[in-house]
């Protein structure tokens, strides 16, 4: 058996290209892959003069195109059913998207309807689509999701009260364009949340579970844990993200730091779509959808009490995390490992993350169901590297709802043996 400290996995895009300007080249591309184009995005961007020059493109290289701008945040399944109506009235042969994560989820599970029928709820969890979808090329607009390199789709489902992934390696993209000149519009405000989002991806990447890289690991899961090649995509998107985010916050026409953050995303996703997130994820998904507030504030609220759980459990890897955000090491790892986390919880609310769920909009009285809810990602729950049962996330929530991160931590602070490995 392979020791885990030599096993890597790497899914990415056939195709990944990255730079200013790059955008350009989509319609080359879809001319090689399809001759009837679905494009999807919002309704905000179908109204932007890059989007018309993208449609222009594609119809000077002989696509037929149609526009799907349905997409909604938080992605709802009635839009993703909208669109699929969509691209079969057009009879789309290959999808197009733009735009931020929705916008990209949204292109994925519509091209897997339009490949293989049925309902978005068909295909809930891991490993559930049959085969591949229509060809993609996913353009994101935000330095965030990492969507446009990943294996998941993450949908809101009223029936369920809370969000669901579609995770397989078959919605990976088929091509990615990542332009940062494209993120130059974001707001403020979505700048810091979409860059939040992608600081956890990575933080989570780096810290998830380590498994037995047995010959069925890459097949039997669609996320695998920490590895050594997702570990090399977490850190360097750590640090790029990092020492960038801060910037492009105060400075969104500062094209170096637009272009380290779009990097830094991207970087992320690859990280993520093999190794997994965790704890701060499989909460979020029942805070977003109860509180309706954007996943990437949920996600990052709760990173810094989710590092206080764990930290017993991968302190090395926390004071790494340190390192790459650029704090002084000191060789005492457990020293280290805690001022990682300090540092997280320093720097979104720097750029105006929410420090409790309470400032989200979390009532107490909800607090037992989100960590109830919370335990059916299951997906996400075994990837976190210290075992979580309800209690462990009752204790997270209620931290998180109060702000109480030094209580957190010295709750743990005896929690020092690591459990053995699934």
């Amino acid at each position: 058996m392979l020791s885990n400290l030599n096993f890597g996995l790497t899914r990415a895009p056939a195709c990944i290209i990255f730079g200013p300007g790059q955008r350009n080249a989509a319609a080359l591309h879809a001319a090689r892959l399809g001759r009837r184009a679905l494009l999807v995005t919002d309704a905000r961007l179908s109204a932007d003069p890059d989007f018309a020059v993208l449609r222009d493109a594609l119809s000077g290289a002989g696509l037929e195109t149609a526009t799907f701008d349905g997409v909604e945040a938080e992605l709802p399944v009635a839009c993703i059913e909208a669109g699929a109506r969509a691209g079969r009235d057009h009879e789309a042969d290959i999808v197009l998207a733009i735009g931020g994560g929705s916008c990209l989820d949204a292109a994925k599970v519509i091209a897997l309807l339009l490949s293989h029928g049925g309902r978005p709820q068909d295909y809930y969890g891991e490993n559930k689509v049959p085969g591949p979808i229509l060809p993609l090329i996913a353009l994101p607009t935000t330095a965030g999701t990492g969507s446009e390199v990943t294996p998941v789709a993450v949908l809101a489902d009223p029936e369920r009260a809370m969000k669901i992934g579609v995770a397989s390696p078959y919605l990976i993209p088929t091509v990615s364009i990542c332009d940062p000149e494209l993120t130059l519009s974001c707001p403020p405000g979505l700048t810091a949340v979409s860059g939040a989002d992608a600081l956890t991806h990575a933080i989570e990447a780096f810290t998830t579970l380590h498994r037995d890289a047995n010959p069925n690991l890459s097949t039997d899961h669609v996320f695998t844990g920490k590895n050594a090649m997702s570990d090399l995509f977490a850190l360097e998107a750590i640090r790029l993200i990092a020492g960038s985010l801060e910037q492009a916050v105060r400075a969104g026409n500062d094209l170096e730091a637009r272009a380290a953050m779009s990097r830094g995303a991207l970087l992320a996703g690859l990280a993520f779509g093999v190794a997994g997130t965790a704890a701060a994820h499989a909460i979020q998904y029942p805070v977003g959808a109860l509180t309706h507030t954007p996943h990437g504030a949920g996600v990052a609220t709760l990173m810094p009490y989710v590092m206080a759980w764990n930290h017993a459990y991968c302190e090395a890897e926390l004071a790494q995390i340190g390192s790459a955000m650029g704090l002084d090491a000191t060789g005492d790892t457990h020293a280290d490992a805690l001022a990682s986390i300090r540092e997280v919880a320093r720097l979104f609310k720097a750029i105006a993350i929410p420090e409790t769920l309470a400032e989200l909009g979390l009532a107490d009285s909800l607090l037992d169901q989100v960590a109830r809810n919370s335990l059916g990602a299951e997906r996400l729950v075994k990837n976190n590297p210290r075992p979580l049962d309800l209690d462990g996330m009752s204790r997270i929530v209620a931290a998180a709802q109060t702000g109480n991160l030094d209580n957190l931590l010295a709750q743990n602070e005896t929690s020092n043996q690591k459990v053995a490995m699934p």
